[in-house]
């Protein structure tokens, strides 16, 4: 019997709880991805895997970004090296298609060839070449093609960013809509080889802040950044997709969020593991704390969403 989705979210929720009200032993604890294999001296952020897991993409800097990759071989992470697409442009947010195909990432390289990088034009102000606008990049037998802007269509301004891919084709990603100025959550969906125009997702509170939405490739639940006022952190948070539109965000916990941000959203090619990035510090008591890559920079983190997707498919089905 399927219940209706208004029980399905407080059942949910009497499961699990939110952040503040859930003991921590009751939810899974996110572990540095990778540590003194990727895990560095530098930001890292982003990682998009291959569907069978064995390359990863990622963001690494601070104020110009280069896309890296990695294979595991015998267990072991290579050392990271730019992508063969990257490394001239500040090139961030790496999102794959569930079948691999392609690479979504954001770039300020020019738009047309011979151009000047994108400037970010926002609220009145410009930033000199950190725009950032959504690019693809294709898997050819041979490799990677030539990455390529998305049209107008989808980079409706100077900046649009974080991408994430279904299985139909469609992404999310946050860009500017309305009349207020602001960014929001929006999805495009792929229609016959075109990227139709995006609408916004209405997702969370009126006044809540959504960034970097990993979504599900079946749709059925997306894992985003949240907060609702401008000092508070990011935090990552899931919601699932019902027949009323998707429900109320569940904050992921303590032991998921930490430092000053929780950001980066990425499934992995299990689909029910979480990777993203913050700035937070292993504990004392970890073997890896007195790491020198343990300094406060953002690291990818991973968590299994097992708990969460298992309450919500015991509940409404």
């Amino acid at each position: 019997m399927r219940l209706p989705a208004t029980l399905v979210i407080l059942a949910a929720a009497s499961l699990l709880g939110t952040a503040r009200a859930t003991s921590s032993d009751a939810l899974p604890t996110a572990t540095i991805f990778a540590p003194g294999a990727i895990a560095g001296a530098a930001d890292d952020g982003a990682a998009a895997f291959t569907p069978d897991g064995a390359t990863v993409y990622f963001m690494r800097g601070t104020d110009s970004f280069t896309l890296m990759e990695s294979q595991r071989k015998d267990g072991h992470w290579s050392t990271p090296r730019a992508a063969p697409f990257s490394g001239q442009w500040r090139d961030l947010d790496p999102a794959m298609a569930p079948d691999g195909s392609f690479l979504l990432f954001i770039s300020n390289r020019p738009a047309v060839p011979g151009g000047k990088p994108i400037d970010e034009v926002h609220a009145g102000h410009r930033r000199t070449g950190e725009g950032m606008n959504l690019w693809r990049v294709d898997r050819r037998s041979a490799g990677w093609g030539a990455p390529v802007r998305l049209p107008d269509t989808v980079n409706t301004c100077s900046t649009t960013f974080a991408p994430s891919i279904a299985a139909d084709g469609s992404i999310y990603f946050i860009g500017c809509a309305g009349t207020d100025g602001g960014f929001h959550l929006l999805r495009s969906v792929y229609l016959n080889g075109t990227y139709q125009p995006p609408y916004v997702v209405k997702l969370g509170d009126a006044d809540a802040q959504i960034r970097d939405p990993a979504i599900a490739p079946d749709r059925s639940f997306m894992v985003f950044s949240i907060k609702h006022d401008l000092k508070q952190p990011y935090r990552l948070a899931i919601a699932f997709h019902t027949p009323e539109g998707w429900s109320a965000p569940h904050d992921l916990g303590d032991t998921v969020n930490g430092g000053k941000h929780s950001m980066g959203s990425q499934l992995g090619p299990d689909h029910r593991t979480l990777y993203f990035y913050s700035d937070r510090r292993l504990p004392p008591s970890s073997s890896d704390a007195a790491a020198t890559w343990n300094n406060g920079d953002d690291h990818i983190w991973q968590v299994s969403l097992a708990p969460w997707l298992d309450a919500h498919a015991n509940q409404y089905h």
